[in-house]
């Protein structure tokens, strides 16, 4: 049964406007309670296979679940599943929460309280924030909403479409966990090697379209050239393509220097030199995200059209 291209629009804008609020309850946090206590329950084991293994079973296991408990809600719903997949499918969705979440460094910048806005950018950030300048500030601002506008925005699109709501709630569930324990260091150099493998697959191919669609939205062809010359620069086989289409189309340079720990970290640049980065670009940036997450639910929902009508 294909996914009705009205279920997949209605889900997309029902999060445009209402997105996540903090007060409620989100289940990629009751993942996230989930991994934490296996990852705590696995902390006695030291052998490299045995991480190994253990972290396949979570990577295969924990998304298993979660499209199935997606799956027996619909089979539950019965003729009102639609309903459950809009709502369960805008709630597993982040095209309007990741422009909420870096919003408030924008309007600090715009206010002109430096200080405000390193503490809002800490806030999404890993990097050192207490001595960037307003550059570093709007950089990593923008840095933010283009590494997860692939896999916090487009990406689940991708699946809500291909695979309806089971598929979303799955790839949630591997985005989750390669958040939280698919790092290259220890103590997850094995225990997490499968579930950042994972994530780096289900990426691969929305990735590639992210820089179709950045391009379409900024009516860039500078993104394609960005995304075409940097993308393969970063260590991620996915991130550098959407972030340097989304430095093309914005006509600036991400990447660079960072501090964290106090220690320097000096990363690919994406993209040329432009002007400089302050408030007004950071917000250029939030509304080009937002362009992308509509142009992505008008594709999708018309390629979901004709497959519909020719199904």
């Amino acid at each position: 049964m294909f996914l009705h291209p009205l279920v997949f629009l209605g889900g997309g804008l029902l999060d445009e406007v209402v997105g996540d609020p903090p007060s409620w309850p989100h289940p990629v946090r009751a993942m996230g309670g989930v991994i934490d206590r296996l990852d705590r329950a696995r902390r006695g084991v030291h052998a490299p296979l045995a991480l190994r293994v253990l972290g396949v079973l979570l990577a295969l296991g924990l998304p298993t679940l979660a499209g199935g408990f997606a799956w027996a809600i619909l089979r539950l719903c019965g003729p009102w599943g639609w309903v459950a997949e809009i709502l369960l499918g805008a709630w597993m969705l982040a095209g309007r929460s990741l422009r909420e979440a870096v919003r408030p460094v924008a309007l600090a910048l715009a206010s002109g309280d430096l200080d405000r806005a390193r503490r809002e950018v800490a806030l999404v950030v890993g990097r050192d924030t207490a001595h960037l300048d307003e550059a570093d500030v709007a950089r990593a601002g923008l840095e933010t909403v283009a590494e997860s506008l692939c896999d916090g925005v487009l990406a689940p699109l991708f699946w809500f479409a291909l695979g309806g709501l089971p598929a979303l709630w799955a790839f949630k569930a591997v985005s989750t966990l390669d958040s939280m324990v698919g790092h290259r260091e220890a103590p997850y150099t094995h225990f997490g090697w499968a579930s950042a493998r994972l994530d780096d697959v289900l990426n691969l191919v929305p990735a590639r379209l992210s820089v179709l669609f950045i391009a379409l939205a900024a009516w860039s062809g500078r993104a394609v050239r960005m995304a075409w010359r940097d993308g393969a620069k970063t260590a991620s086989p996915n991130a550098g393509w959407c972030e340097a289409a989304f430095a093309g189309a914005l006509g600036i340079q991400l990447g660079g220097l960072n501090f964290y720990d106090g220690v320097p970290h000096d990363g690919p640049r994406l993209g040329d030199p432009g002007p400089n980065l302050d408030g007004p670009l950071l917000r250029r940036g939030l509304a080009l995200e937002r362009r992308v997450n509509l142009l992505a639910l008008l594709v999708g929902s018309g390629v979901l059209s004709l497959r519909y009508l020719h199904g």
